[in-house]
């Protein structure tokens, strides 16, 4: 009996696989009017509306690739941007490196302001040469550049203070270059002698006669201290032009490059020495030259006069202990000879 009821039943379905409007559907995917129709519904006698078959999409249309080749980065802004930007970079630094110099300056017055406020006996204690504390000598002048000498000069008295260092190492090399020619020809003591004087002598003095000078002319725009200093230097200067020619037969032209040329005959390592010492002092009779010329042109943008010199001579020489002390002394001696002179 049950399969008697389901028979039916499938013959209806089969029927319904058949109808050509379902065929239609099953075999179009792309079917979209009849979903809006129902056969259930009584209400409507009208057929199923015809199947319409929609047009697939157009694909979107593909832009041709370009020919252009890839190109660097654009800079969008202009030009004037740019400029302004780099100018106040400019301006940034420029302010940037006057800060640093207001800043060196501003702590060169404060240490010379408390080594002022403190007192001279307390802080300015001598600390030239830098002697060790077990040597029973001690320093004998205070020099500190950065403290004593303005920034405008700061530069030329470090210059003037290098120059005298390689014053005294000239002057030590001549004194082995002497010994080498001693060596090679004993007759040559006598400038082996004169060597070792040069060394002794001249390496002091000129720090005294001619550095401390200009050193101190810097430090208190002293007039008597640029003539005493133009004076030494140029004497100085004379005696390394006579020492670089080497003439033979004078005692103190030792080293020089006819001394040089002929010693090669003898030696010629002891040739090459002399050379080298006469190549020194030519090197240092060209620097002299050039560094009298710049305290000279630092001279003349001074106040410094011969008049203030001769008004500062007068005044140290009055101002001065022991020369006052002299005069009194010889003051006093006169008049007591004076009392005691028989009439």
């Amino acid at each position: 009996s049950k399969k008697n009821t389901l028979f039916p039943t499938y013959c209806l379905f089969f029927l319904c696989l058949q109808d050509p409007s379902v065929t239609q559907h099953s075999s179009n995917t792309g079917y979209a009017t009849l979903d809006l129709y129902n056969p259930f519904d009584n209400n409507t006698t009208a057929p199923p509306p015809p199947y319409e078959a929609t047009s697939p999409a157009a694909p979107p249309a593909q832009t041709p690739p370009s020919s252009t080749t890839p190109t660097e980065p654009r800079n969008y802004g202009s030009s004037g941007t740019q400029s302004a930007v780099n100018a106040t970079t400019a301006d940034l630094l420029r302010k940037q490196e006057e800060l640093e110099r207001k800043a060196k300056e501003l702590e060169r017055r404060e240490r010379e302001l408390n080594a002022h406020a403190l007192g001279s006996g307390a802080t300015r204690q001598n600390n030239w040469p830098p002697l060790p504390s077990f040597c029973p000598v001690g320093p004998c002048f205070y020099q500190d550049i950065n403290v004593e000498i303005s920034q405008s000069f700061q530069r030329t008295v470090t210059t003037m203070y290098y120059y005298w260092m390689f014053t005294a190492c000239t002057l030590l090399f001549n004194l082995i270059s002497c010994l080498a020619m001693f060596c090679a020809d004993p007759i040559n003591g006598v400038g082996f002698g004169l060597a070792i004087l040069w060394f002794l002598l001249f390496t002091p003095c000129s720090f005294v006669c001619w550095y401390r000078p200009v050193y101190k002319a810097f430090r208190s725009d002293s007039s008597f201290n640029f003539f005493a200093f133009f004076f030494v230097f140029f004497a100085q200067l004379v005696f390394y032009v006579i020492m670089t020619i080497g003439i033979p037969g004078w005692g103190f032209s030792q080293a020089g490059w006819i001394v040089s040329l002929a010693a090669l005959g003898k030696s010629k390592a002891v040739g090459v020495i002399m050379m080298i010492n006469a190549a020194l002092f030519t090197a240092q009779a060209a620097l002299g030259v050039v560094l009298l010329k710049r305290v000279h042109s630092m001279y003349r943008q001074t106040e410094a006069s011969f008049e203030k010199a001769q008004a500062e001579f007068a005044t140290g020489v009055l101002s001065n202990q022991a020369v006052r002390q002299a005069a009194t002394n010889a003051t006093v001696s006169a008049a007591q000879g004076a009392f005691t002179a028989p009439r």
